[in-house]
């Protein structure tokens, strides 16, 4: 692989640097048992990487009735109370193996860091986890005008660290934040299932598996 000059290192939050997904299916599970509406793992991955209304509005696909703009607030604000009460008990335990390192590695490079999540609750995530040292910026998601696959939460998180895009490795584990790394410029480094991931630039089977320096020069 021939490298490039790199002066940042986006990284998606759940399923690349932690494992919050069980967390996030455990909430929405109990939002969809107040609804009455069916929820398994198969609707749960149609959530991934997107913004929690987009997940709301899959959610609501097979509700009996529709609800109005004002009702689905309230509903993932709903989702959000019991998201927040269950990540709580989070600890570092939650970090995938090799996320400490890679983020060390990052820094051993001079390089920044950012988070490009489309979690709101990205900054109580990285204080549970410990890693908030390790993080230079984290893009809000809830200023982002487009959740993922659109660019905004990443060429957010580029201008945060004060780089151009094309200057940023980016690592998602979802499709849809694959093509919203994409078309915000970044080389993209798919975390996970390579037939899923077939539209970034790399593929590593995990977060344990990233060496900034097989990259960067």
């Amino acid at each position: 692989m021939i490298k490039r000059i790199f002066k940042a290192v986006l990284f998606d939050l759940d399923g690349v640097l932690a494992d919050s997904a069980m967390e996030h299916f455990k909430a929405w599970k109990k939002l969809a048992d107040d609804l009455g509406i069916a929820f398994d793992i198969d609707i749960n991955e149609r959530l991934k990487g997107v913004s929690r209304m987009a997940s709301l509005d899959i959610l609501l696909e097979k509700a009996s009735r529709s609800y109005t703009n004002a009702e689905k607030i309230q509903l993932a604000d709903r989702k959000n109370g019991y998201y927040r009460t269950i990540i709580e008990q989070l600890s570092p335990d939650a970090l995938l193996p090799g996320a400490r390192d890679a983020l060390l590695a990052c820094r051993d490079m001079g390089l920044q860091t950012a988070l490009a999540s489309a979690s709101r609750n990205a900054p109580t995530l990285i204080e549970r986890l410990q890693i908030s040292d390790l993080i230079d910026y984290i893009a809000d998601a809830g200023a982002a005008r487009h959740s993922k696959p659109a660019p905004d939460i990443f060429l957010m998180a580029a201008k945060g660290v004060s780089c151009d895009p094309q200057a940023c490795l980016a690592l998602d584990d979802a499709k849809a934040g694959v093509q919203s790394a994409k078309a915000a410029g970044c080389f993209v480094i798919g975390v996970g299932d390579r037939e899923t991931l077939d539209e970034a630039d790399a593929i590593i089977p995990n977060i344990a598996a990233f060496r900034p320096a097989d990259y960067c020069r």
